[in-house]
């Protein structure tokens, strides 16, 4: 059965569809549609693309791609294509870039330098209007030498190349949030999976500052044993850490894990144990993915904002091409993290 909100229609929406629903002009759509946000309030912006969302309301892509020269694609570089983080993040990209006009195709790299560097060589980056690409191996001097044909934005977990713009996650403070959460809730060695004490600005040290920054913010000693690096950061990783510990004799009573996926893995190793959480044990993750809500017990995470995250990509690339060059400096966002607390801490 149809709903006033969402009418089913024999014929195509379209863009004077989108404006009555949204109650706005064509003109707004259109200035919406083609990146022109600039001359469109954000929250009038929000309701057209919420309207273009439900109405299902598709661009003749085909016909202002051809009339521009373009593809009318947009690419997206991750390591790995099983992570449920980056499963959930093309989701959340496809539902920002379509309502604009793009297709998005996604593609593995595995986290290696050369497939980083290989997905921003003219002959590949041609095939799209511009890419998103998730760096974990390339350096400055890596990025510097690759002179890209098509626009570029960057996410990972360190500014890099002042050349791209660059989406961050809010690391150092990530850290400390869930760091203080839990010394504050009663623990006192708190087991850091997936951590790494280092001089680099890689995610893991980066989480790991805030961790340590946390601990000497409440006074709290820090025993080095605690920050383990397992092999990755899936939930198998998390498994077999938390095992590991308990099998060596570690003492602790949380555990921070770097990733959702990896504390999920944490939380089924304490199980098998018979060790309870939150009432032993607390446990803390990072990503806010869907999964942790169904996690028994519903998993507590470090959220980067993950919305506001699709929203910066997706704007910032999409200005990019709309601008056919370089008509405004690199940016760098990175929203802040919160802590989300459910039934893993107390």
């Amino acid at each position: 059965m149809s709903t006033p909100d969402a009418p089913r229609r024999i014929r195509p929406v379209t863009m004077s569809d989108v404006a009555r629903h949204a109650g706005v002009s064509v003109m707004t759509v259109s200035n919406v549609i083609n990146e022109r946000s600039t001359r469109v309030s954000e929250t009038t912006k929000q309701r057209v693309l919420e309207s273009i969302e439900l109405l299902e309301y598709r661009v003749n892509v085909s016909a202002r791609q051809l009339r521009r020269g373009r593809t009318g694609v947009v690419g997206l570089a991750v390591p790995n294509l099983a992570s449920l983080y980056y499963g959930e993040l093309a989701d959340r990209l496809f539902k920002r870039f379509v309502p604009r006009g793009y297709r998005l195709v996604v593609e593995r790299t595995g986290g290696a330098l050369e497939a980083e560097l290989a997905v921003l060589a003219s002959s590949h980056l041609d095939a799209y209007d511009g890419l998103v690409l998730s760096v974990t191996q390339g350096e400055v001097a890596d990025l510097d030498s690759v002179g890209p044909t098509r626009p570029v934005v960057l996410i990972g977990e360190r500014a890099m190349s002042r050349r791209y713009d660059h989406v961050l996650m809010d690391n150092v403070g990530g850290g400390r949030l869930a760091t203080t959460q839990l010394l504050q809730s009663g623990s006192t060695r708190i087991l850091l999976v997936g951590g790494q004490n280092g001089p680099h600005d890689s995610m893991p040290e980066l989480r790991t500052r805030g961790y340590l920054a946390a601990h000497h913010a409440l006074g709290v000693p820090v025993d080095d044993r605690l920050i383990v690096l397992p092999a990755d950061f899936e939930s198998r990783d998390g498994h077999r850490a938390v095992l590991d510990a308990l099998d060596a004799g570690l003492q602790f009573d949380a555990v921070f894990a770097l990733t959702d996926s990896s504390a999920i893995g944490a939380l089924g190793a304490l199980a098998s144990r018979g060790i309870a959480v939150p009432g032993e044990v607390q446990v803390v993750g990072w990503d806010n993915v869907a999964l942790g809500t169904f996690a028994h017990p519903t998993l507590s995470t470090v959220s980067p904002d993950n919305a506001a995250m699709a929203e910066s990509i997706a704007d910032l690339l999409t200005r990019r091409i709309a601008s056919d060059g370089p008509d405004f400096e690199p940016q760098i966002v990175m929203p802040m993290a919160s802590l989300l607390l459910r039934g893993s801490t107390r």
